[in-house]
């Protein structure tokens, strides 16, 4: 489904393999979240506590590739890296589907949880902004847990 007025954003996910290939976009702390060809997407006034990125070859309802955030260590932009699923978080942007998948070598700890939901719904507020800043007012906000747990 589009995100035109009316219609219901597609938070549905695609298949998704136990170990996707991430393409990482955007390092941890870093404040710049660049497309996967290179282009800046959004400049934060707060740095990304994640590693930001998407899986090549996947794409959400917004038609760009399907976001992923690698939980731990910093890693540098343009590492491919080959991580398991622990979760996915829903996310509307723009009034369309921008799911989430999170990676990560181990389950998520309650405090990852919790940081996620934090950063996503300040994510949200700040895309909203800029949205606005560009004469849009669409849909944008954190939704919500679609997947958690080993089966994600």
């Amino acid at each position: 489904m589009s995100g035109a007025p009316g219609s219901i954003a597609d938070l549905s996910v695609p298949p998704l393999p136990r170990v996707p290939e991430v393409l990482i976009e955007c390092p941890r702390f870093s404040m710049v979240k660049r497309r996967a060809d290179g282009s800046v997407d959004f400049v934060s006034p707060v740095p990304c506590p994640y590693n930001y990125g998407s899986i090549p070859g996947l794409r959400s309802d917004d038609g760009d590739p399907l976001d992923a955030v690698v939980l731990g260590p910093r890693l540098p932009r343009g590492m491919r890296l080959s991580v398991p699923v622990v979760a996915v978080l829903g996310f509307i942007d723009a009034g369309k589907g921008d799911p989430k998948v999170v990676c990560g070598t181990h389950p998520m700890t309650p405090a990852e949880r919790a940081g996620l939901e934090r950063f996503f719904r300040v994510y949200a507020l700040f895309k909203r902004g800029l949205h606005r800043v560009r004469g849009d007012v669409p849909d944008t906000r954190f939704v919500g847990w679609l997947r958690e747990g080993p089966e994600a």
